[in-house]
């Protein structure tokens, strides 16, 4: 008899994931890498996309000129790592990024209703291992502006990271932007 082993799993890279991109094995596919895996997203319901675009309309002008929003386009945060958030607000210039995607970002929007939990524990464990201070979710369940920040280290968390500080802001209450001092954002602009 052989020894008794457990299956290993294939941990991809940036590189395989974007080899398989570039020959069309991912084709017709909404995809993001995490941490070496492939996970298939659900289609953007019109709901989804009416939250991002009113997200985006409200927060890319309190950043101005040296900064530009992302939206659903990779942000490579780390070698196993290629996340498409919903709204990433970078720092520079479009065309600073012609040949290599953004490694950080200012502000990370995810909106979410069905996948409450992954958006919370993974994609924040994600985003706090990256460094990522301002992580935002647009809690379409609860109606609810969920705000993650201090990324600190804890064993537990998905990927070794987690958010210290979590603020749930609803209806007429505002949050500011950590990048902008003196910015604010009233939540209700935020939900259609």
């Amino acid at each position: 008899m052989g020894i008794a082993t457990e299956p290993q799993v294939l941990r991809w890279s940036r590189q395989d994931y974007n080899q398989m991109a570039r020959v069309g094995l991912l084709a017709d596919k909404h995809v993001e890498l995490i941490e070496g895996q492939v996970i298939v997203m659900s289609p953007m319901g019109s709901l989804h996309a009416t939250i991002v675009a009113l997200a985006a309309k409200v927060v890319e002008p309190l950043f101005g000129p040296s900064y530009f929003v992302r939206w659903q386009m990779p942000l490579a945060i780390g070698p196993f790592s290629e996340p498409e958030p919903d709204i990433a607000m970078i720092k520079g210039a479009i065309r600073d990024y012609a040949t290599d995607h953004p490694t950080t970002a200012a502000l990370i929007i995810e909106v979410t209703d069905t996948l409450l939990s992954y958006d919370r524990e993974t994609k924040g464990s994600l985003y706090a291992k990256a460094g990522i201070a301002d992580y935002w979710i647009i809690n379409l369940v609860d109606r609810q502006l969920e705000v993650y920040r201090q990324p600190a280290m804890d064993e537990e968390a998905a990927y070794g990271y987690r958010y210290a500080q979590q603020s749930i802001i609803t209806g007429s209450n505002t949050v500011s932007l950590l990048e902008i001092p003196g910015s604010s954002v009233i939540v209700s602009d935020l939900l259609p």
